[in-house]
């Protein structure tokens, strides 16, 4: 089947015009074949070594998947269940906002719904045992009970990991390289900055300083715990073989414990996070996007931005990988998806309808948004538009309906939440992150 490359190399090209992309990385299969791979851009603007198909990046938030996918196959293969208590693994976790710890499933570790709002970074811990005791050591923001919200959460993720090597009695990233990577010949995919040093054909990251109209290098991130939910570093290539594993059942009965019908539970209606949109395990679900299912999962990092997904009722693959941070790269990733459902190129996610807000609607929604994690939206009014500032980007906005904005130029939405007493929103959803009113 032809597909319309030129049309979406077109509307690439423009892209790396108007976006800060040093180098770029494409990938799609179909039916366990490639059918497009592409670099574009440089890995290194020094030399401008160009970005090919086998350039190594580092993909970030798309680790979560191969966590999640880790703790599917243990839980198939009997050594635990995803409806434990965490504690059961984990005696010594704790949370001050819950009451009874048994409450928090390994299931609200996987989706981001333990209720803890997004805390402070600590890379320089090292030992996924010792983040247990930076969670209890202090009391941070609840957003609710377990459950009852969806949050983006690295800490409370990472937890995964820690009950992965307590089952396994094997180091994190040691299970995943013996039971996944190697398996399916992912060469090129590592958690080892050290072994990243020795390969070639490497990306250099940058972020990208508009003040300076120039690109800033920045050193790989050494991560410490969080490598559990962000640190490995691969390629397109190998991310359409760890791809392949969700759709080819062939592979899933042969080769792997987990069967199909369990990994769909990965991405199976779970939590609601937007419209029609549901996050499951480390993987994100948008239904009925013309009579198929989005899968996918973004990351960015600084000298990061990557997305990866499938489409489960067409057997596609789609990766995306770019070595500058706050790269729309799944603005991207969603053309090359419309481009192999021979789509309208520009389709968006979400088809949504205006809203006339009262004075008053629009007014509660004025205000700063933050999370300890050092996210901050600012909303607010300037020459009759309702704009949001975040990262130093201003978005221009409309109002969708008394509970949802739109992010105009994106498509993107963020979700107002209300106490029932309370005319302003208490906490926004900004990307996927539940923001708490200043």
């Amino acid at each position: 089947m032809a597909y319309l490359w030129t049309e979406f190399e077109s509307y690439l090209a423009t892209k790396l015009e108007e976006l800060p992309i040093a180098g770029l990385a494409i990938a799609v299969s179909q039916n366990g074949e490639t059918i497009y791979k592409k670099g574009f851009g440089s890995r290194n603007l020094q030399s401008m070594e160009p970005v090919t198909p086998e350039t190594i990046f580092g993909v970030a938030s798309i680790t979560k998947s191969l966590t999640a996918l880790a703790m599917i196959t243990l839980d198939s293969e009997g050594a635990l269940s995803i409806d434990d208590a965490v504690i059961k693994y984990l005696p010594d976790f704790k949370l001050h906002h819950v009451k009874n710890m048994s409450d928090i499933k390994i299931y609200h570790l996987l989706s981001h719904s333990t209720g803890l709002a997004p805390i402070a970074r600590k890379e320089e811990i090292n030992n996924l045992p010792d983040h247990l005791t930076h969670l209890s050591s202090a009391e941070h923001i609840s957003l609710g009970q377990p459950g009852e919200y969806f949050s983006y959460c690295n800490d409370t993720f990472l937890l995964a990991g820690a009950i992965i090597e307590k089952v396994t009695g094997k180091l994190y990233r040691r299970y995943i390289t013996e039971k996944f990577l190697n398996p399916l010949q992912m060469y090129r995919s590592t958690y080892s900055l050290e072994e990243v040093e020795k390969y070639e054909n490497v990306t250099i990251p940058y972020t990208y300083n508009p003040n300076q109209n120039e690109y800033e290098q920045q050193p790989w991130p050494k991560l410490g715990n969080y490598e559990v939910g962000g640190g490995l570093r691969s390629t397109v290539e190998d991310l359409l073989k760890y791809g392949q594993v969700y759709l080819d059942l062939q592979y899933t009965k042969d080769k792997h414990p987990s069967k199909e019908k369990t990994l769909s539970k990965m991405w199976t209606n779970l939590i609601k996070v937007r419209q029609n949109s549901f996050y499951g395990y480390g993987l994100l679900a948008t239904a009925n996007y013309s009579n198929v299912t989005l899968v996918e999962h973004g990351g960015s990092q600084p000298g990061v931005s990557s997305h990866f997904g499938f489409i489960p009722e067409k057997n596609v693959v789609v990766a995306v990988l770019c070595n500058v941070s706050n790269v729309p790269v799944k603005d991207i990733w969603l053309r090359a998806v419309n481009t192999v459902l021979q789509l309208p190129l520009e389709q968006k996610r979400y088809v949504l309808s205006s809203y006339e807000a009262t004075p008053n609607e629009l007014e509660s929604i004025i205000g700063a948004y933050s999370s300890a994690e050092g996210h901050h939206v600012q909303i607010y009014f300037f020459e009759g538009q309702l704009l949001a500032e975040a990262n130093g980007e201003k978005m221009a906005l409309s109002v969708v309906d008394n509970e949802t904005i739109l992010i105009n130029k994106s498509g993107e939405t963020i979700q107002l939440y209300f106490n029932s007493n309370e005319a302003r929103p208490w906490s926004i959803l900004f990307g996927m992150r539940m923001l708490t009113r200043i």
